[in-house]
């Protein structure tokens, strides 16, 4: 057993747990708050959502022993809580609950969206309370109460959490949330510390063909191959992709630290997958040939929410080849592996593994071109994935190839 000591909901509190404990369990059975719903135990469902250190998090895959000396707040937390007492008049007044299993879940969850994102359409709404299930209502009086919120405003911006101790799922660490007050705004809001650069781009992200090798898993290694010509010469292409900080720049979710005295590297990895983000923390190495033009990056991190531990390796060689009207063009051809271990290990099977490296691969070979056809003082941001559409593309990709099968089968 682990002595674990956390603050829940403003109160210190010292428990013992097993190691693999996760902490709805902690917040059912022993501290009796029971407002915390356990529905699919694979943070999937929502019902279990609580604040972890101001973030929401998924607490029935949120191993306890991972919130040693944490702020967590359960919906018995938000008694005193403004802006949840606006959303609970809400919930009531729209008819947004009806058996009421998700409801404390969906509000917490609520009430992070509007304190995020004071201006919100209703499809991103529903976009981004897709991760929360409700069995009952069809989701239009919970779309109409979260309306309701933002439209009473006025809003003012705040800084999430500290990234040292982020856990939840959403905004992430770096982000600028926006939280919905009573109080009238004020009319000049002090300015962030660091303003992040203004992302541009000098023309739309044109489609890019990402061809995906068979998977295969070998010694507990998931490998796999991938590539993709760019319509770029190879000493254009390799001068970003030799560089670890710009090919870092490319990848949607990734954010790499100044190499230190030592050459290593540090950073993070975040991917979303409807409702559940993983936010892989570790090290690894770069090592170049520029006369193969060939780069080979190694790392291994840990997801510290789901306990998830990942290692892996990504080889690519540069190579000539011709574009539209023999113009000069780069082949990109990659070698790629890892080893998932944890709670995040279902998402290996290798048919849903090939379906996500070609969606990342392609937001990634889209975002190289955007950057290598962009004046030299345009900032480029890496091409999006969107808050549930990696998940979603996937399953619609599916979906369309099922029905092109059934509909030949038809016709033969």
């Amino acid at each position: 057993m682990t002595r674990l000591s956390l603050e829940v909901n403003g109160r210190p509190v010292t428990v013992e747990v097993a190691p693999r404990t996760h902490l709805a369990d902690v917040l059912r059975e022993q501290l009796l708050l029971t407002g915390t719903h356990i529905g699919c135990e694979h943070g999937v469902c929502g019902a279990c959502t609580v604040e972890i250190d101001g973030e929401i998090a998924r607490s029935c895959i949120t191993f306890a022993v991972a919130c040693e000396g944490a702020r967590v707040r359960t919906i018995e937390g938000f008694d005193d809580d403004a802006l949840m007492a606006r959303m609970r008049r809400a919930f009531t007044t729209e008819h947004a609950l009806q058996c009421g299993y998700c409801t404390p879940g969906m509000m917490i969850a609520a009430r992070d969206l509007v304190r995020r994102k004071a201006a919100t359409p209703e499809l991103d709404i529903r976009t981004e309370m897709s991760g929360n299930l409700c069995r009952c209502t069809g989701y239009a009086g919970i779309v109409a109460a979260i309306e309701s919120v933002v439209a009473e405003g006025p809003a003012v911006p705040a800084t999430a959490a500290d990234p040292a101790r982020w856990r939840g799922p959403a905004p992430g660490p770096d982000a600028t949330a926006t939280v919905a007050a009573t109080a009238p705004s004020p009319t000049a809001p002090a300015a962030p510390r660091s303003a992040p650069a203004q992302a541009t781009a000098p023309a739309p992200a044109r489609p890019i063909a990402v061809e995906v090798g068979p998977v295969t898993v070998v010694d507990g290694e998931t490998r796999f191959t991938e590539s993709f010509v760019l319509e770029h010469p190879p000493e254009a292409v390799w001068a970003l992709m030799s560089d670890p900080q710009r090919v870092a720049a490319c990848m949607p979710g990734l954010t790499l630290d100044p190499p230190g005295p030592d050459g290593r590297l540090a950073g993070r990895m975040e991917v979303r997958l409807g409702p559940i983000t993983a936010g892989f923390s570790g090290e690894g190495t770069a090592t170049r040939d520029d006369s193969a033009r060939r780069m080979v990056i190694e790392g291994r991190g840990r997801d510290r929410k789901s306990g998830s531990q990942a290692a892996g390796r990504v080889e690519y060689v540069l190579s000539d080849t011709a574009g539209p009207n023999a113009t000069p063009a780069t082949r990109v051809d990659c070698v790629i592996g890892f080893t998932l271990q944890g709670p995040l290990a279902q998402f290996g099977r290798s048919d849903l593994v090939r379906d996500l490296v070609a969606r990342i691969g392609e937001a990634f070979a889209r975002t190289v071109d955007l950057r290598l056809r962009a004046p030299g003082d345009a900032t480029v941001a890496p091409v999006p994935l969107g808050g549930g559409s990696l998940l979603v593309g996937v399953l619609a990709g599916r979906l369309r190839r099922l029905l092109a099968r059934l509909f030949g089968r038809g016709d033969a």
